[in-house]
């Protein structure tokens, strides 16, 4: 059972009547000839990685190697507790929690690379979120990892996680492509609504350069891991509530992956331009390396 696109996916889901996250796990084990009782275990073990990393920084303040950032999770969970924010709780959590691994990331702690470590807040950010807000279980969200997982097989066959060859929309953009869907499948939603969830997050995101200052993935790359949460979840209501995408999934991708070919080199991850060489970012980088 293998799908090479999406359309392929959603008839093999519909054909087999199965939800993405199984057909996640019937590929995996036919293709690593492992049981079904192995993959659920190691994705519980990724799933608890992931909510130590969206943890910790909400607990203390975890600062980068570099000291360009750190913090902000800390600073959102306190701000969380206060209870003035303006977008509610679930909202605020997923930020926090979405910043809280992009810290831990830059600190040299243990993250995820779901599905680059530059990205490595969002998914967990909206798996966790919305699991706690819909009440699911562990097994619940394993599951959700899975449906994850599914759409990022095709994005990876079809185009690019790398923000060297794709900018972050190639990064963050599948990251939260991911987790949109998966999300959609967590709140009931059919294999079709998940990658119509994953089609507008590309949609929304297309275009968005990788200009990371110092060349490090910290600013403004923990930032963006806020704004793919945010959208992951934003764009599961919206498909929840029967907006589906005017363009498929597929060409989303397809455009995706051009689009990231068009962008010249200095906006796809070397530092030379964007945000990474705006006046502020210049003095960044000549602040960690001292130049």
């Amino acid at each position: 059972m293998l799908a090479k696109s999406g359309k392929e996916l959603i008839e093999l889901c519909a054909e087999n009547n199965i939800k993405l996250s199984e057909y996640a796990i019937i590929r995996e084990m036919e293709s690593k000839n492992i049981s079904k009782e192995k993959l659920l275990v190691h994705m519980q073990k990724t799933l608890d990685v992931m909510r130590q990393a969206a943890t910790e920084g909400r607990e203390k303040e975890v600062h980068s190697i570099s000291g360009l950032i750190g913090g902000d999770a800390f600073k959102l969970q306190r701000y969380l507790k206060e209870g003035n924010s303006l977008m509610g709780n679930t909202t605020v959590k997923a930020m926090a929690m979405a910043l809280s691994s992009s810290e831990v990331n830059a600190s040299m702690g243990k993250i995820v690379a779901c599905p680059t470590a530059g990205s490595c807040g969002i998914l967990p950010a909206a798996i966790l979120t919305a699991g706690e807000t819909l009440g699911k279980s562990d097994e619940e969200m394993v599951q959700a990892l899975f449906s994850a997982a599914a759409i990022g097989m095709i994005i990876g066959m079809n185009a690019t996680f790398a923000g060297a060859e794709g900018g972050c929309q190639a990064e963050c953009g599948s990251a939260a492509a991911m987790a949109a869907g998966a999300v959609v499948e967590m709140m009931g939603g059919t294999p079709e609504m998940s990658l119509d969830a994953a089609a507008i997050v590309f949609k929304n995101i297309l275009g968005l350069v990788c200009d990371p200052v110092a060349g490090l993935v910290e600013i403004p790359c923990a930032k963006r891991n806020v704004a793919g949460a945010v959208s992951a979840l934003s764009t599961a209501d919206l498909v929840m509530a029967g907006v589906a995408s005017k363009i498929p999934f597929d060409e989303t991708v397809a455009a995706m992956y051009k689009v990231g070919k068009e962008l010249p080199e200095s906006l796809r991850e070397t530092a030379l331009g964007g945000i990474a060489i705006t006046d502020t970012g210049l003095k960044y980088k000549r602040q960690v390396f001292g130049e």
